[in-house]
């Protein structure tokens, strides 16, 4: 089985409500990314995989969770000079969001 040729750090966020908001906090310019279960297991079969996120250029960065479900996140160096220590915060979605009427 294929693996990505680059060094990445994962985290697993587990299940989370839309709206929520992952910090990750970086030492360097690295790329992080943001996706589903299934998109996860693609990157680790080195295949398309759809994410959000891409090069943080500055720390901290702030990614808002689209949709409840379970989702991972990726730092890695992939174009990039080597990976970056990294810290991940998971700041809860508002209870009770006011919608636009």
């Amino acid at each position: 089985m294929l693996k990505p040729n680059f060094r990445f750090t994962h985290y697993d966020l587990h299940e989370q409500r839309a709206g929520t908001v992952i910090e990750v906090a970086l030492n360097a310019v690295n790329n992080v990314r943001l996706m589903t279960g299934p998109n996860y297991q693609r990157f680790t079969e080195v295949l398309d995989f759809r994410y959000i996120g891409g090069v943080a250029k500055k720390s901290p960065i702030r990614l808002a969770i689209p949709e409840s479900g379970r989702w991972h996140l990726i730092v890695d160096m992939e174009g990039h000079h080597g990976l970056a220590e990294s810290a991940v915060k998971v700041i809860a979605a508002p209870a009770g969001q006011k919608h636009a009427s």
